[in-house]
């Protein structure tokens, strides 16, 4: 480990760097637009069709995309300005928003619309990958992926809460303009303070620099092990989470207290991280990753048997608090990751998460069609507890050097 990653930082020096706070600013209200768009999307959707599932489609059309953005666009984020890159990602966004505000589309258009830009998502989250890792160094750096990741949770649950109330107020197409001027406003942010100084990196085919990008990827030694620890164990917790509403329904729980089981898990990702985050020198992190990742797993097991309902909400807070073992694998991930293909090694490994997390809740989603849901979200945690043994020598941390 070098010096640099053995020093503890804190969260005042990372946002000190200025780049820093455009990255996060934009990301805060990236995110939250795009969950509000989802709200806002799904309601316009029941309301033109009846349709249950093409209602749910309109709520995951932002992520599945993505799997096609990272396999044959993800070589963008080493090739272009990361600024240009971005700030085109917003320009785009924003422009989706205005469509749906005032195009009057079809629901087929409506979708296909805001799954195309969700293909660029890869190589703009790659692009800010890119950032992070030349404004940031050692122990800021962790802390930087860390405060990411933490903004888009909050992100999240600030548009699912204010979806409903603001479209209530505003309409779905005011909120449609809501959610264009807020890319709006991201997109000014992060052409006015990230660096106009990138390198800018040139040559041959996007698709054919992908494809051969994410080979090589996968070949570095280590990365592949680091992806799939990243991701799976966050699918198995997406899929306990996409099975609450049905298991609250089993259990005849309130509106109320199924909203709050619902926030339980990001309230736990938010305290895990900033208790770890603060309170852990790097080389403890780093040492913790396998005891979180069994706390992120184990406590859903428990859900085998009728829990009273604070027990359950527990749960989900233990669990969410687990997702604190990221932090102890940033450093390693960002030295496995050949230099050349660290904007792309960004977009794979988001890629990755969000089609994994897509993917899951359906996997799990079937065998709550046959099981109680119960034992459905107990099997999410038996496979979590499985799927960190199996991927314990990628956890395992390495001697100093």
């Amino acid at each position: 480990m070098t010096d640099t990653f053995t020093t503890k930082a804190t969260y005042g020096q990372v946002f000190a760097v200025t780049q820093f706070r455009a990255l996060f600013a934009g990301r805060l209200l990236g995110v939250m637009s795009d969950t509000l768009r989802s709200v806002a999307l799904a309601v316009l959707v029941f309301s033109q069709t009846n349709s249950p599932l093409l209602t749910a489609m309109a709520f995951t059309v932002g992520f599945l995309p993505q799997a096609a953005g990272g396999l044959f666009l993800a070589a963008m984020a080493d090739r272009f300005s990361p600024r240009t890159l971005i700030t085109t990602g917003y320009t785009l966004q924003c422009a989706v928003g205005l469509l749906l505000a005032f195009g009057h589309l079809p629901v087929a258009v409506s979708l296909l619309l805001v799954a195309a830009v969700a293909c660029l998502t890869p190589v703009t989250t790659g692009a800010a990958g890119r950032v992070l890792a030349e404004v940031l160094t050692g122990d800021t750096y962790v802390l930087g992926r860390s405060l990411s990741y933490l903004v888009a949770v909050a992100a999240q649950l600030v548009g699912m809460a204010a979806g409903g109330a603001l479209i209530a107020w505003l309409g779905v197409e005011r909120t449609m303009l809501v959610t264009a001027g807020t890319h709006l406003l991201a997109l000014v942010i992060s052409r006015l303070f990230l660096s106009r100084a990138e390198v800018v990196r040139a040559g041959g085919s996007i698709v054919r620099k992908t494809l051969r990008g994410n080979a090589a990827l996968i070949a570095a030694p280590g990365v592949a092990k680091l992806i799939m620890v990243q991701c799976l164990p966050a699918a198995y917790l997406a899929a306990a989470g996409s099975l609450l509403i049905p298991y609250s329904a089993q259990r005849a729980f309130g509106p109320t207290e199924t909203g709050l089981l619902l926030a339980a898990a990001s309230v736990g990702m938010l305290i895990g991280d900033v208790v770890v985050g603060r309170a852990f020198a790097p080389a403890i992190r780093e040492r913790l990753v396998l005891p979180l990742l069994l706390v992120m797993g184990a406590p859903t097991i428990t859900l085998v048997l009728d829990l009273p309902y604070p027990a359950i909400a527990a749960v989900y807070v233990i669990t969410g608090m687990g997702s604190a073992y990221l932090l102890g694998l940033q450093r390693r991930f960002l030295e496995a990751v050949p230099s050349d293909l660290q904007g792309q090694g960004f977009a794979l490994l988001n890629t990755t998460t969000m089609t994994i997390q897509g993917v899951g809740p359906l996997v799990f989603g079937v065998f709550a069609e046959f099981l109680p849901v119960g034992f459905a979200i107990a099997l999410t945690g038996v496979s979590s507890v499985i799927t960190t043994l199996l991927l314990r020598d990628a956890i395992r941390p390495r001697t100093p050097g």
